[in-house]
């Protein structure tokens, strides 16, 4: 069984589930060594996690020849340089959302990692989970008929009530759409397909946020982004679609994602999450019914699309949440804003071709 070596660059929040599963589950990868801006957060990963080595800087790591793939779990705006770094060093990277704050940051990196032969994958990877490839297979297989349409909704208040540090969540490369936006969208285009272009309107309800989570309890911030982002989709196939994200609204009675077929109706599970409950309507049945999740990957499994890359760049094949994928939710994402603001439709230039779905493997941990 051959073992990829794993470089972390960002010990913060999201690093615990990625070294819990990396440790645990994902057998075929090892965090070799780990670096963050503040030493401690590097130091306490390495003890509880056992990794072997520490890093002083990031360009140390990028220097380790024993790495073969950088995972970039830096904040949004930080996403671009790191990424670039590493594939200057050539590392293959695999990135948390989004791919960057801009699509030309997007297509950069994409362009960069393809004059180099590295790849660049990246977060959400939850659309591999139980729950949404359960929902492809069932669209598929014609359960639901031909796709007409959909609807996707993301609704809250917004971070600041519990995440420890919620600054970045309102600064360039944050707001609903570009922190939350790509799950429901990376679900969709592997439910639906290609987008072809869309119309937007957003707004920034608030100028201001105030922080009532500890430790920054009280402290206010100023808000950069639009907080309200209201999309339509017009997708390749035909169907159309759309999706509301928001911070600005206390609570709301929608559903997640709902994908509307000539013979029925999928309700699609949280796609923040990796599992269900996946509900079919069918025509002359009284109401939705729970559908048994048929894949494998049912908990929290974020390292799930590294595990995928690892196995992917080892055999051959294309991973599946790959540079195509991300930076088309990344061009659809930004052009949301860009309706708005020249008031007209935009069309996405670039396609996005689904990879096979997920093979149920018997040792789970252990990919196609």
């Amino acid at each position: 069984m051959a073992i990829t070596k794993v470089g972390l660059l960002g010990a913060g929040v999201i690093s615990e589930i990625y070294l819990e599963n990396i440790t645990k589950k994902f057998r075929e990868l090892e965090v070799s060594a780990v670096f963050d801006l503040y030493e401690e957060k590097a130091k306490q990963a390495a003890e509880k996690y056992n990794i072997p080595k520490v890093c002083s800087s990031m360009e140390e790591l990028l220097a380790d020849q024993e790495i073969s793939i950088v995972l970039n779990l830096t904040r949004p705006y930080e996403h671009y340089e790191v990424s670039a770094a590493a594939l200057h060093a050539g590392k293959h990277v695999y990135t948390e959302k989004p791919l960057g704050i801009t699509l030309e940051e997007g297509e950069s990196l994409v362009a960069l990692a393809k004059e180099k032969g590295l790849q660049i994958c990246g977060a959400p990877d939850t659309f591999l989970g139980a729950g949404i490839q359960t929902c492809r297979k069932l669209i598929e297989e014609g359960f639901i008929g031909e796709v007409i349409g959909a609807s996707a909704f993301m609704v809250c208040r917004g971070h600041e009530s519990w995440h420890a540090s919620p600054e970045f969540y309102y600064k360039s490369g944050g707001g609903p759409m570009m922190d939350m936006g790509p799950y429901y969208l990376t679900a969709l285009a592997n439910l639906v397909g290609s987008i072809e272009s869309v119309s937007g309107m957003v707004k920034t309800s608030f100028p201001t946020r105030t922080i009532t989570s500890e430790p920054l309890y009280g402290q206010t911030i100023t808000v950069d982004v639009p907080t309200h982002v209201t999309g339509m989709m017009r997708f390749e196939n035909g169907a159309v679609g759309t999706i509301i994200t928001t911070f600005d609204v206390y609570k709301a009675e929608v559903p997640r994602i709902e994908i509307y077929g000539s013979n029925g109706t999928l309700s699609v599970p949280d796609p923040n999450t990796f599992s269900g409950p996946v509900r079919l309507y069918r025509p002359g049945e009284e109401d939705f019914k729970e559908i048994p999740l048929l894949f494998q990957y049912e908990e929290n499994n974020r390292g799930l699309g590294l595990a995928d890359m690892a196995k992917a760049i080892e055999t051959g094949r294309n991973p599946r949440a790959n540079s195509t994928l991300l930076c088309h939710v990344l061009e659809v994402m930004t052009a949301f804003e860009k309706s708005s603001q020249e008031r007209k439709e935009i069309s996405i230039s670039s396609r996005y071709q689904r990879e096979q779905g997920m093979v149920y493997q018997e040792m789970t941990g252990i990919l196609d």
